[in-house]
């Protein structure tokens, strides 16, 4: 039972974040990724990979239900603060990414990934 409720929230957590972060982005990563930009498609796939990294930590390690929804929207906090972090570092980077520039998606999937990467390992003790 313990397995169904935190998968299946998971799911919806992701959903959540996949929904709020096209929100904050400028662009449409969903069309973009269907007419095959490998910019948009790195940088939305690092920034899920950053999300789900650390919700799967918070699964580990939450004391109860509420615990991993605190966690998660954390995690999600993190993952738009790094988001935003990236965009003052390069300025064009949402033109570079809807216009295709592999590099500027590639950096951006990275940032959101490690900073994934670093909050799941904060959220262990």
């Amino acid at each position: 039972m313990a397995f169904c409720a935190y998968f299946f929230i998971g799911l919806v957590m992701i959903n959540c974040f996949m929904f709020i972060y096209t929100r904050i982005t400028p662009y449409n990563e969903w069309q973009l990724i269907k007419e095959n930009n490998s910019s948009a498609a790195a940088a939305f796939s690092g920034a899920i990979l950053g999300y789900v990294i650390p919700l799967a930590s918070a699964a580990i390690n939450s004391v109860s239900l509420l615990d991993y929804l605190i966690w998660g929207a954390i995690a999600l906090v993190v993952q738009l603060i790094i988001y935003g972090g990236v965009r003052v570092y390069m300025p064009k980077l949402s033109n570079k990414i809807a216009d295709g520039n592999i590099a500027a998606g590639v950096f951006m999937g990275a940032a959101s990934l490690a900073g994934g990467i670093l909050n799941a390992a904060c959220m262990t003790w």
